[in-house]
């Protein structure tokens, strides 16, 4: 048997793990002008996209899928990564989580995520003055 003080490093809050779940999307805003400043616009789909998470603790899974296609990305909160685009380009960041959001700098744009009201919503910004927020939301199932 063994025992779990408030000093050990794996204990965490059942809020710890609030990303943990399969959601399907329920809504989007600037879904094509976001494609179109990532020149992704052949990324495009009607498909309701299937996100799965797995956190235990800060090393998380993140998978987002339709049918034919999904990308994966591990990471831990809290250090540098290595990552990967929709493309499949390989890249470095930082992935941090303040509260409860997680935020990761892509290349092309600036990745948060967060549970509200028990959805997902994920917000992806470019930069500049022609910068888009883009932003889905997520219902679990």
């Amino acid at each position: 048997m063994s025992l779990i003080t408030s000093s050990s490093p794996h204990l965490f809050s059942s809020s710890t793990m609030a990303f943990t779940g399969k959601y399907e999307l329920e809504s989007q805003e600037n879904y094509e002008e976001f494609l179109e400043i990532i020149e992704q616009q052949s990324a495009k789909t009607d498909h309701k996209v299937i996100t799965e998470v797995v956190q235990d603790g800060n090393d998380f899974s993140w998978t987002q899928s339709i049918p034919g296609w999904s990308w994966t990305n591990k990471f831990t909160a809290g250090q540098e990564c290595e990552l990967m685009t929709m493309k499949g380009d390989k890249f470095r960041a930082p992935v941090t989580l303040e509260g409860q959001k997680i935020s990761v700098p892509f290349p092309k744009y600036n990745f948060t995520a967060e549970i509200v009201d028990d959805k997902l919503v994920m917000t992806c910004t470019t930069p500049g003055d022609k910068g888009v927020a883009f932003k889905r939301v997520s219902k679990r199932t």
